[in-house]
């Protein structure tokens, strides 16, 4: 199934893109969208952007003891779409997120991108999970880890992250957009999570009832770094 609806979504953006080159464009000139009204997102005036990526992956809750769930953390893959158009960022967002809330129960993300292989796709650039505080020693971190994919053997490509603000979504079943601060690794300076779908969690639940994966799609922009 997902695979016929990336031949679409690839088809679609390739006929807009007269030289469509998939990976590796200059981004540095991109300019972020974010809401209007509001100043806890803003992008940074002293780097410029270095990597735009969509996130394909789950987020993940446990159920607290005042019957409503509590995020344990995220595991997501990061394509590369520096090569797309500003005008077609939300476009792809939101055919990502078509193919992955169609995506039967039990396929993988990492699943999904071997079958979106097939038909061309931005190549993966690194994960996205989270990682014990490595300043604390407790708690979670955020990590985004390209070692072990675009720029693999470069032991410091990865950026852990710290939350410096947060805007809701307009629907409330998206994720919050986020801004955050990079803490260890020399991947990015800055890291924003912009353009949101799903991730949100049940309203309530059983404190004896398992943790659960929601599905949800983002985008990333990361800023400054070595790389």
């Amino acid at each position: 199934m997902y695979s016929v609806l990336a031949t679409v979504l690839f088809a679609t953006l390739a006929l807009a893109v007269p030289t469509f080159k998939l990976n590796g464009c200059d981004v540095s000139k991109a300019n972020m969208s974010l809401p209007s009204g509001q100043t806890l997102l803003v992008a940074p005036t002293d780097t410029k952007p270095r990597f735009i990526s969509i996130g394909v992956g789950v987020q993940n809750y446990s159920c607290s003891t005042t019957h409503t769930y509590t995020s344990i953390g995220a595991v997501a893959e990061l394509f590369d779409i520096s090569c797309l158009s500003p005008s077609q960022f939300t476009q792809a967002t939101d055919m990502f997120n078509d193919i992955w809330e169609k995506t039967p129960k039990g396929v993988t993300a990492e699943q999904v991108i071997k079958g979106l292989s097939l038909v061309g796709t931005p190549s993966v650039l690194g994960q996205h999970y989270f990682v014990t505080n490595p300043i604390t020693g407790s708690g979670l971190s955020p990590k985004w880890d390209f070692t072990s994919a675009s720029l693999k053997g470069k032991s410091n490509a990865f950026a852990v992250a710290a939350k410096i603000g947060n805007v809701p979504a307009s629907s409330p079943s998206n994720i919050d957009w986020l801004s955050l601060n990079v803490t260890q690794g020399d991947l990015a300076k800055h890291i924003f999570r912009v353009e949101t779908r799903g991730g949100q969690p049940p309203a309530s639940c059983n404190p004896d009832s398992p943790p659960i994966s929601v599905k949800y799609v983002s985008q990333y922009w990361l800023y400054g770094g070595s790389f």
